[in-house]
């Protein structure tokens, strides 16, 4: 197979989440699924193994779920086709075995979660330019108001019993440090937990039990995210300390007596069982690499979403078993290296993937991932030994791929995630100029062929390192990039609005002179590389106005950019335009450095 028919076939290769299950029916399950082309949802009755496509629309459906009983599937899209891809919708629900969507009658808005009860009650969060509120929905009835704020929120959780709503909150001001606030059905309040400046609280789920009232938290009071099992009616709180190192996360046993801890630690995921009543905590074995999603099944076994760099993804019990498999496998890539380097900052932890026979200094390209999980693209997040279709293309293609958990990245404890206060942009780039530093000096990387690419949050960094740091790249790939902070705020979602509030300590009528010190846009007549940028014409995270000046500011200054424009909204779910975007990508840094 050639290199480019093996990495678009990685790219084509139908694709699964892990299947949710309904809680009191744990035969009906729902997943995400690219089987038609397009990330859609699909249903899966396990007694009987048919699977069945929910949802067909025309940019796809990113959120799913089933309600507890497994009678209804939910999803959020546009009441009207969703033509524009914009993410802005109401959420809709369908009998398992099909018939007719029930959209919620609500106005729409951006989604901000959603909780369903075992009697049908629905708990729903929704954002647009009034602010944020949440709705309960109860069968038969209309939506009505629990939660109404101007400051970030979103439902976490809902117990099954539908009498107690957990909301993430910032109403101090700061969502990247939320607060977490349980209310009755009625809005009125239970308990608030919020550990002060700086120091986030999040609710996770509700004990799956039938009145139990426990709620897994994550907290940060040790300078790193670990989880809490709180009961907000006696206020009682047990911490869950274990000494490992790295971030952890966890989730309920069926039976709501143990916990499945999921530990990160240098870009890789271990699973371990932990029981509440005597603290015993017991590994469960599971392949090197990273589970990007985990969950025990009423039987004890723990099914989990698993890849590495090099091996494709698989849907996996503990118990050794495939659990599901969605059609053909893609083809394999290369291991990844762990590289660690001394930084302005501290010491910074790499991954590098080498091309196959190809000698080095090769041409290589410093990926830089989209960001922040739950607002779209940001700093936050991590790079890590997935399996990532992307970076197999730029290696089947010749370059070496360079990615960098600098600060801001998430797995790494809570300092190295808050170190980008007052310089944002600027921080993440001395980060990476160190690495880069460190690959040439070492031979690894040719410093006359350095390509840096990225995607929404890691797009505008691409656009700040090229108007910053003129003379280190050679090309520059941003997708769906912000390219003027400022203008950016005016255009994107309330919750974007929000994270860059946090962000840059205030608003850009607050802090004008922040907004601009770190916007691509101020420094558009220094870059000198050939520059692509890849523009979502609905996209709310990165919107397109602001890229469009960023484009008139380079002509301004005698400098062009090609431009790759798509139709959809945030990220592409539609396979062959990833197919196509990629191909752009590759096409025009190869054009860029002269040849691989």
């Amino acid at each position: 197979m050639k290199a480019e028919e093996r990495w678009q076939a990685r790219f084509r290769a139908p694709r699964v989440t892990l299947p949710t299950w309904a809680r009191q029916a744990p035969h009906r399950a729902v997943y995400r699924g690219t089987a038609s082309g397009c990330w859609e949802i699909y249903a899966w009755d396990r007694s009987s193994g048919q699977t069945r496509q929910v949802t067909d629309r025309p940019h796809g459906t990113r959120y799913g779920a089933i309600d507890p009983t497994g009678q209804w599937i939910w999803w959020f899209g546009d009441i009207h086709g969703d033509t524009d891809g914009d993410g802005h919708g109401v959420w809709s629900r369908q009998p398992f075995h099909g018939g007719p969507d029930v959209p919620l009658a609500m106005p729409p808005g951006h989604p901000c979660g959603l909780a369903l009860a075992s009697d049908g009650t629905a708990a729903v969060g929704r954002s647009s330019r009034d602010g944020f509120e949440i709705l309960l929905a109860r069968p038969g009835n209309e939506p009505v108001t629990v939660y109404r704020h101007d400051e970030y929120a979103a439902v976490a959780d809902m117990s099954l019993d539908g009498s107690l709503i957990a909301v993430n909150h910032s109403e101090h001001g700061d969502v990247l440090h939320p607060a977490v606030r349980v209310v009755r059905a009625n809005g009125s309040t239970v308990a608030e937990l919020n550990d002060g400046p700086g120091r986030g609280v999040t609710g996770g789920r509700f004990a799956p039990v039938p009145g139990d009232r426990r709620l897994l938290v994550l907290h940060e009071r040790r300078g790193r995210r670990e989880p809490l099992v709180w009961d907000p009616v006696t206020g009682e709180q047990r911490e869950i300390w274990l000494r490992v190192r790295g971030e952890i996360s966890a989730d309920w046993y069926d039976d709501g007596r143990a916990l499945l801890i999921i530990h990160n630690q240098r870009g890789r995921t271990e699973l371990l069982r932990y029981d509440l009543a005597g603290g015993g905590l017991t590994p469960i074995e599971s392949p090197h690499g990273v589970i990007e999603a985990a969950a025990p099944r009423p039987d004890g076994t723990v099914e989990y979403a698993w890849s590495s760099a090099a091996h494709p993804p698989v849907v996996k019990s503990s118990n050794g078993h495939v659990v599901f498999s969605p059609g053909r496998t893609p083809p394999p890539s290369v291991p990844l290296e762990d590289i660690d380097v001394e930084g302005p900052g501290g010491r910074i932890h790499a991954l590098v993937s080498r091309p196959e026979r190809v000698a080095a200094p090769y041409p290589t390209v410093f990926l830089l991932r989209s960001g922040l999980p739950g607002f779209g693209g940001g700093p936050g997040g991590q790079d890590d030994d997935s399996f990532q279709p992307q970076v197999a293309a730029w290696v089947d293609s010749g370059f070496a791929v360079i990615r960098v958990n600098h600060r801001g990245s998430a797995g790494y404890g809570s300092a190295w995630r808050e170190a980008l206060r007052g310089e944002v942009g600027h921080i993440e780039l001395a980060d990476v100029a160190a690495v880069r530093d460190w690959a040439v000096e070492r031979g690894i990387a040719d410093p006359d062929r350095l390509v840096l690419a990225g995607t929404a949050w890691g797009g505008y960094l691409t656009l700040l390192a090229l108007g910053t740091q003129p003379k280190s790249w050679a090309a520059g790939i941003a997708a769906v990039p912000i390219a003027d902070h400022a203008a950016a705020y005016e255009d994107e979602a309330e919750s974007l609005r929000a994270a860059h509030r946090a962000l840059l300590g205030g608003s850009p009528a607050e802090v004008p002179e922040r907004y601009a010190a770190s916007s691509p846009i101020t420094y558009a007549d220094m870059v000198e590389a050939p520059l692509l940028i890849l523009t979502g014409a609905n996209d709310p995270r990165c919107p397109a106005r602001q890229v469009e000046h960023y484009v008139r500011a380079l002509a301004d200054h005698g400098r062009e950019a090609s431009v790759y424009r798509y139709d959809t909204g945030p990220g592409t779910p539609m396979v062959e335009e990833r197919v196509h975007q990629m191909a752009a990508a590759i096409d025009f840094a190869v054009r860029a450095i002269g040849g691989v």
